[in-house]
């Protein structure tokens, strides 16, 4: 007998008896949890009492996994991830699996995403594209040509000719063929971005696709110009100087800020992998894969998607880095980590600058780092500390407010007369105040 059908109501169904069954067990899902569970139990095609004993099978592991009361998940994650930290390789660069590609990896990969820097130091990008074409290599080259950034020194040889005071450009045929690139956006490029008060360019010498550019000093003339003006005015080997140096600095086609666009092929489809970061300007290409091309910056995904697509990015970049060096940290403790950072509506850095120095205790900033300019400040201002963290009851020497010390067990005796001339001894303060009923906060009273 089977339990459900793949149909609405029975999807419906079975995610009422998924919660039957947790509830019944004393355990209460995640609607992320019931939805991912329901999904694979719909593609088994189970009975109902197999359904049920996974069902009952998970409720007992999830009841394993959950926290106690006042565990210091804090410390533990900062603990589950600085030991191995530890262990992690110093190499900085390392080839990953791509041609001519350098990527950070290990202790410095790390320390980047926890210090939030805007930019990495080795960006760049996984892109994927549509399905229809993942398996059709040309196609796909065509893709990589349109991202990666064709200047002019890549297609065309560029000199000077210093009696003619000219800068001559040479298309080359043979790389206008492999960048997909032709005259006229070379032309083109030219007279987009040369400034045109002090430029011209002009068609040269030759025919076809090959024929030659010329860029030529614009002559004003002298009838507008002062004696001051043409006594301070630049000499014109400079400005050929800076006409050569402007050509070969033009972009004639791709994304800005991708250096080299490299193809490889995973399974069954070709990716894309770029050296350099543009997310927003790659998924305006069309062919591209939006769904699933990403990249290592985490800001950029954050500008383009949004936070929690920032902190998904996190985990995932902070899981990878870890297991690619063999280290095994649990994911939540990953997960808090980018929880922290991610909070506030953006990202901020685990450090003086974000979370360490934005505490409420000023004990605890004073701990983290520049003592004497945080106590300093707090004196000043006159901040107030009511030592509820760690480091700050560490500092003054009592119990911190974790584990058992998050309780206080106050004892109130049971009264019974006392015989006639015995006087009773003095109650304690807790006591007094259990006894007269006053509120006190974070105990327990046993009888």
């Amino acid at each position: 007998m089977k339990m459900v059908e793949e149909k609405g109501g029975g999807r419906e169904a079975l995610s009422r008896k998924i919660d039957e069954i947790a509830r019944k067990e004393g355990i209460r899902f995640p609607p992320s949890l019931v939805t991912e569970l329901k999904e694979r139990l719909l593609r088994q095609k189970l009975s109902t009492s197999e359904t049920a004993k996974i069902v009952r099978e998970v409720a007992q592991r999830f009841h394993k996994a959950l926290v106690d009361p006042h565990e210091s998940v804090g410390i533990v994650a900062a603990q589950s991830i600085g030991e191995p930290g530890t262990q992690m390789t110093l190499r900085t660069f390392h080839y990953a699996g791509v041609a001519e590609m350098n990527v950070t990896l290990g202790l410095p990969r790390l320390i980047e995403l926890v210090d939030a820097r805007r930019v990495p130091s080795t960006p760049m990008m996984t892109v994927y594209v549509d399905p229809k074409l993942r398996s059709n290599r040309e196609a796909v080259q065509e893709i990589a040509l349109r991202i990666e950034v064709t200047t002019l020194p890549d297609v065309a040889s560029v000199g000077t000719v210093v009696e003619e005071l000219k800068v001559v450009i040479s298309p080359q045929g043979p790389l206008l063929h492999t960048r997909g690139v032709k005259r006229a956006d070379i032309e083109a490029a030219l007279t987009e971005n040369l400034d045109s008060r002090l430029f011209e360019v002009r068609p040269g010498s030759g025919g076809g696709e090959t024929r030659s550019l010329e860029i030529h000093l614009h002559d004003r003339g002298t009838a507008t110009k002062t004696k001051k003006e043409e006594a301070v005015e630049e000499m014109p080997f400079k400005k050929l100087l800076l006409a050569s140096e402007e050509a070969k600095s033009v972009r004639i086609k791709g994304v800005t800020g991708i250096k080299r666009a490299l193809i490889r092929k995973e399974k069954d489809e070709y990716v894309i992998y770029t050296e350099g970061s543009n997310l927003d300007g790659v998924l305006e290409i069309p062919g591209v894969d939006a769904a699933r091309t990403t990249t290592n910056s985490v800001f950029e995904i954050y500008r383009v998607f949004g936070v929690e697509a920032a902190r998904t990015a996190l985990i995932h970049e902070a899981s990878r880095t870890l297991g690619e060096q063999g280290l095994g940290v649990d994911v939540r403790h990953l997960m808090l980590v980018s929880d922290m950072m991610t909070n506030e509506g953006d990202i901020r850095a685990i450090g003086r600058h974000g979370i360490s120095g934005k505490k409420t205790s000023v004990l605890a900033r004073a701990a983290f780092e520049i003592t004497a300019a945080h106590l300093l400040h707090a004196a000043i201002t006159g901040e107030t500390d009511e030592l509820r963290g760690v480091a700050e009851n560490i500092i003054v020497g009592q119990p911190i407010t974790l584990g058992t010390g998050a309780v206080n067990l106050v004892y109130r005796p049971i009264r019974t007369a006392l015989p006639p001339g015995v006087v009773p001894p003095p109650a304690s303060p807790a006591a007094t105040a259990a006894a007269t009923g006053t509120p006190t906060h974070g105990t327990e009273e046993v009888a």
